[in-house]
């Protein structure tokens, strides 16, 4: 990965739906809480859902330093022109601060879905013409096709949902240099049977789309794992739950399998559109 990108990203980032709210009454919350996250130290807010260049621009500006990106931006949703210059209006104010991630989403939210490897390359090459680098832009990849995509058209990948096994995978197919970037999903509760029923609600939605489920079938889990919420297996597999010590080397599982950089996602049993701003404060210390 080059060192720009590495600083630019940093080792730890906060990943959020509630942050990319765009309800104007919650402008000032939002760009405080921002503020907030840079100060603790995380180095880049990742917008989660189907976010968009516009959804970072007021925290871009409400802040001096920390990056943000979209995780992720679904290609059939918002046009390559329209997303090149939106970037380009961006990069023109606070240059060197977003990272434009994309994804093909799933087939369940979107009726455009076809083809999604080759409506992805078609996306990348109006992106070149656009004039969007390839070194600021991430790809959701999950499978072997779509990594190697990451790895020759874009700056490297930001898989979901994920665990350390496929990190490693990942880092396999990428090489040294470009950005990996996996999500995890973080649960402060120490006791099992309450940790792990708030992460089966998280899971369910992700438990009925054919991306990710194929994908953990690739990865060595079985039609089992993935009945009644989850089996424990798979949950303690791509969440990290429990104390400080337990959480911490969980985190460490990924880097030793080759993550640059960790998208942390606060798992609590409230709306996704909420900010668990205590949580997030309690995590920037873990991993002081």
């Amino acid at each position: 990965m080059s060192s720009a990108l590495k600083e630019t990203v940093g080792r730890y980032g906060i990943w959020s739906v509630g942050l990319r709210s765009e309800d104007p009454s919650r402008r000032g919350e939002l760009a405080e809480t921002a503020a907030e996250l840079e100060q603790l130290g995380y180095g880049t807010v990742w917008l989660g859902g189907s976010s968009a260049v516009r959804n970072a621009v007021p925290l871009v500006e409400a802040t001096s330093r920390i990056a943000f990106g979209t995780s992720i931006q679904s290609i059939w949703q918002h046009p390559a022109a329209e997303s090149a210059a939106d970037f380009a209006a961006l990069e023109r104010t606070h240059p060197d601060r977003f990272l434009l991630g994309l994804g093909v989403a799933h087939a369940k939210f979107a009726a455009e879905y076809r083809r999604p490897h080759s409506a992805m390359v078609s996306y990348l090459d109006a992106l070149d013409t656009a004039g969007v680098p390839a070194g600021r832009r991430l790809l959701a990849s999950l499978g072997p096709r779509s990594i190697e995509l990451a790895r020759d058209r874009a700056a490297g990948t930001i898989p979901y949902l994920v665990t350390p096994e496929h990190t490693a995978y990942s880092r396999e197919i990428l090489g040294e240099t470009p950005l990996l970037a996996p999500e995890l999903k973080v649960v402060l509760e120490t006791d099992p049977s309450r940790a792990r029923a708030l992460a089966r609600e998280a899971l369910a939605l992700y438990l009925t789309l054919p991306n990710y489920t194929d994908n953990f079938l690739r990865g060595g889990f079985t039609e089992d794992d993935l009945t009644d919420g989850g089996s424990d297996r798979l949950i303690d597999a791509v969440f990290a739950w429990g104390g400080e010590a337990t959480i911490r080397a969980r985190v460490d599982e990924y880097f030793a399998a080759g993550a640059d950089h960790l998208a942390l996602q606060v798992v609590d049993g409230d709306s996704r559109q909420d900010l668990p701003r205590q949580a997030w404060r309690e995590l920037a210390a873990l991993l002081d």
